[in-house]
């Protein structure tokens, strides 16, 4: 069985590894680099250089634990850069030694496809290829969407692809978006001393979480001096000699060194033939396809960003293993009702399944439980006592229906209640589950006895 996939992202690679793993040979065709948007512009060199933000705060406060330092501390951007250069090559590196270990061929150059069973591979020396294969995965991913009112230019207007490869830390930045991207980038560059200011045009920051969540991230925003404005609107900018004028459509002008612009992003499925096959696609470009990962043409899939839905590395990652099982034959079907997700803010948000007034919207009598990270010895210990974790349940069933905390090592935390969502566990599962002390995961316990009134370390009501 010949597979080929269009596309070497966290989608496209882990696809043929599955696939090689199961007996195919697999052909990667990637235009830039494996690993994709998440490996080279997204998850990893950002999350190397948050790191480095948290680590910088740290050393701010080294007295807080009883540590002196004589002397004042202050980032290093070239190094900065240097280490999460470094960390994206090695993990380029790793996923090229698992090719070549799996026996997975890679060829670079822009695929396109040009049959059924055909794609046409454009070489970077301007050669041409065609490569023959009995089944065919894209993996084409997505990009920054670009918007006529902010052109990018890498320099003063930015998308998030050129900020993890700044080369200064702007005074000031307006960042259009307060999503997912928008508030990471905010963190990240007020960590560093910018001066920030966000402009988003719905109601609330990361609009997609629990309204509490959004809330306890709009306080701490405050507290690190990033400015929030909300339910507005961008609707001219300029280009002058003391920076970018932005003017607001309240009136407002605010004039900052740059703009990061995080207001969504495009998918790629353009370019690469699938409109003379006679692939479907829908109303903004992405590519339909079941719960097989098959397109509406026998023998293509698709999965990853190019297909809409949450635009997560690891449901790509989910989704390239279920269609790389399928084209050898298997039959499996992706699960999108547990998918985790995970926001680098200070501090950190996971959020799983239903957010509370989601669970309202169905008919869901819905059930709560939290309880505040402040509350716990091993948050104080390592002097991380902001957020908490909330627990929403099926008030008729006592199931756990969604999950959302905001606080330390959220993004691992979240998984205990991923799981327990998946198992269709209930919220008197959790508790009775004795978990380690001191550790912060004992505070997904305490919110689940929240549910009841009994968390022992809560104060009575």
């Amino acid at each position: 069985m010949r597979i080929t996939i269009l596309g070497g992202g966290p989608g496209g690679y882990v696809a043929a590894l599955k696939a090689a793993q199961l007996g195919a040979k697999a052909t990667v065709i990637e235009q830039d680099e494996v690993g994709g948007t998440c490996l080279n512009w997204g998850c990893i060199p950002t999350k190397s250089l948050i790191a480095s933000a948290e680590v910088f705060h740290k050393a701010k406060h080294l007295s807080d634990f009883g540590i002196d330092l004589h002397g004042s501390v202050s980032p290093n951007l070239p190094k900065i850069m240097g280490r999460k250069n470094a960390i994206v090559a090695t993990q380029v590196k790793g996923i090229r030694a698992l090719f070549k270990s799996w026996g997975v061929v890679f060829m670079e150059g822009r695929g396109r496809l040009v049959g059924p069973k055909e794609i046409e591979v454009e070489k970077k020396d301007g050669s041409k290829e065609r490569v023959e294969a009995d089944r065919i995965i894209i993996a084409t991913g997505s990009r920054p969407a670009e918007i006529p009112l902010f052109p990018f230019d890498g320099m003063r207007v930015l998308s998030s692809n050129d900020a993890v490869h700044t080369k200064e830390f702007p005074k000031s930045l307006l960042i259009v978006g307060a999503g997912v991207i928008g508030s990471e980038f905010a963190c990240l560059f007020s960590g560093f001393g910018t001066e920030v200011t966000m402009v988003e045009i719905l109601p609330r920051a990361v609009s997609t979480e629990d309204f509490e969540i959004s809330e306890q991230l709009e306080r701490e925003f405050k507290k690190s001096r990033i400015k929030l404005l909300k339910e507005m609107s961008i609707i001219k900018v300029e280009a002058k000699a003391d920076g970018i004028h932005s003017y607001l459509s309240n009136g407002r002008e605010i004039v900052t060194e740059k703009v990061l612009v995080s207001t969504g992003r495009a998918f790629n499925s353009e370019g690469i033939g699938i409109e003379a096959l006679g692939i479907e696609k829908g109303t903004r470009g992405e590519i339909l396809v079941n719960e097989r990962m098959e397109t509406n043409r026998p023998h293509i899939y698709a999965i990853g960003d190019v297909t809409g839905g949450m635009l997560l590395a690891h449901k790509a990652s989910a989704e390239g293993k279920i269609a790389a099982a399928n084209a050898c034959g298997m039959e499996t079907k992706i699960d999108r009702s547990v998918i985790p997700s995970a926001i680098f803010t200070s501090p950190e948000i996971g959020s799983v399944g239903l957010r509370e007034h989601q669970a309202q919207e169905k008919g869901i009598k819905v059930k709560t439980g939290r309880f505040l990270f402040r509350g716990l010895g091993k948050a104080h210990a390592i002097g991380e006592i902001t957020g908490f974790v909330k627990i929403v349940t099926d008030a008729d069933t006592g199931r756990v229906v969604g999950t959302h905390i905001i606080g330390p090592h959220a993004s691992d935390l979240i998984h205990e209640a991923a799981l327990a969502i998946r198992c269709r566990l209930k919220g008197e599962d959790i508790a009775g589950m004795i978990h380690a002390h001191p550790t912060l995961a004992e505070a997904v316990m305490e919110a689940s006895e929240d549910l009841h009134g009994a968390s022992v370390h809560t104060l009575r009501k």
